[in-house]
């Protein structure tokens, strides 16, 4: 009987191994940690809750649902993992996110941590251009250096924002192109530098109309299509930016993070949870492993002539057709300087 028994533990221990580690993606090796002093990087993060009285965003991947920025003691995100390796690096780091609890609690952890004092968190609500314009008026005046634009915020909820825009799309590309666009001098001054735009593998089901960019798409699954969307959108402003900065030294790079267990599924509705749980236990990855991709784009040498393109597991992938239509980058490009006024409806675009 005991050794049927011991035989049983066995095989079950066998089993739990298997499922956790043989069927889940194999953890990336940790990127060589790059010597960064002397360089200042802005990580920008989000936390939004859901708008009261509004349904949650399911079904979909919110493969870039996370806490970006949470208190000390809590669950990381991968902007906090991001800004944490970045400072264990030597590098100045600006943690850039709305909650300013949260944000000078991952700073001060951040700075205990690593034992580099040079981690300083600014407000910044990606949900108000007007918030992006003061927070990139407060950067420049009392930063003189910016060598590392890691645009890492995103939601994915519905609402709309201050400026009329849906939530997801303003949070996760039209906020960042405005905020992109005003550090841009500041990142040549200060070339070699790079902008890592974290996008996510739902690019794959993003529909963009620029007739209609920036309102929230019609249907059942308006807030999850409007995800798709930016995230389609954010690897496509790489594509362009990088058109763009060609022969100025600052080279940018989208990414998918991998999907990430944090509070992925916390609006999950409590029926579908038993489902989803061992999925998550299964196949998704922590915090930190999400934000290797991150740190490899921001940090790998060599990487320049792969500016614009897309990154997945610290590897080169390539993007789904409608992320490679260059005619759909110009477009988009056109389309949201106009949104975000750094273009009046008249007037022609930036060439």
């Amino acid at each position: 009987g005991m050794g049927w028994a011991l035989l049983g533990v066995g095989l079950l221990l066998a089993l739990y191994t298997l499922l956790r580690y043989g069927l889940r993606p194999a953890a990336l090796s940790p990127c060589s940690r790059t010597e960064l002093r002397g360089r200042t990087a802005i990580v920008t993060g989000e936390r939004r809750e859901r708008p009261p009285g509004t349904a949650p965003p399911w079904p979909g991947p919110r493969a870039h649902r996370s806490v970006p920025f949470p208190s000390a003691g809590g669950s990381g995100g991968i902007g906090a993992a991001t800004a944490l390796e970045l400072a264990r690096g030597g590098a100045r780091v600006v943690l850039a996110a709305r909650n300013a609890l949260r944000g000078e609690a991952t700073a001060r952890r951040i700075r205990t941590e690593t034992g580099n004092p040079e981690v300083r968190f600014m407000q910044l609500d990606l949900a108000s251009l007007r918030s992006v314009r003061a927070f990139a008026s407060a950067f420049l005046r009392q930063e003189p250096h910016l060598h590392l634009l890691i645009n890492n915020a995103g939601v994915s909820a519905g609402g709309t924002t201050e400026d009329g825009f849906s939530l997801s799309f303003q949070v996760n590309h039209l906020g960042h192109f405005l905020l992109t666009q005003l550090l841009l001098e500041r990142l040549q001054s200060c070339a070699p530098s790079r902008v890592v735009i974290v996008a996510s593998r739902a690019h794959c089901a993003g529909r963009l109309h620029p007739d209609t960019l920036g309102r929230p798409p019609p249907g059942p699954l308006s807030a999850f299509q409007d995800y798709c969307d930016s995230k389609l959108a954010n690897v496509l402003h790489a594509r362009e930016l990088a058109t763009r900065l060609q022969g100025t030294q600052v080279t940018c790079y989208a990414l998918h993070p991998g999907f990430v267990n944090t509070e992925l599924f916390r609006h999950t509705p409590l029926w579908l949870k038993p489902f989803f749980f061992p999925l998550v236990w299964l196949f998704f990855c922590e915090a930190a492993e999400g934000a290797q991709t991150s740190l490899y784009c921001a940090t790998q040498e060599g990487l320049e002539c792969f500016s614009g393109r897309y990154f997945a597991d610290c590897h080169l992938q390539e993007p789904w057709p409608q992320a490679r239509d260059d005619r759909l980058a110009r477009t988009l490009w056109d389309a949201s300087e106009r949104l975000v006024g750094l273009v009046g409806p008249g007037e022609s675009p930036s060439p």
